[in-house]
């Protein structure tokens, strides 16, 4: 492996030397930073789809609820109409 700045010249001028290992470094951040941003996006997402589906069974169940609520309710209020039990 060869340095892309040969050690007569990092020694003449460390500056420029530090100034490339920094962008290296920093190019090295950049790109693994986005990796793991991209991982984090990916998860989130398949997340966010099983959240949907349990929230359109709940929905579901919700809506269920609701009509049989609205039966029972309907039951009780013709029932005390004619009289067949007391009014609460």
């Amino acid at each position: 492996m060869t340095l892309a700045i040969p050690f007569k010249e990092f020694s003449k001028d460390p500056v420029k030397g530090i100034l490339f290992i920094t962008l290296v470094a920093v190019g090295y951040l950049y790109v693994d930073n986005k990796m793991n941003y991209q991982g984090q996006i990916e998860m989130c997402y398949s997340k966010t789809m099983q959240l949907e589906k349990k929230v359109d069974r709940l929905t579901q169940h919700v809506i269920k609820s609701d009509s049989a609520l609205a039966v029972a309710a309907t039951k009780l209020r013709v029932l005390t109409k004619l009289n067949k039990i007391e009014d609460i």
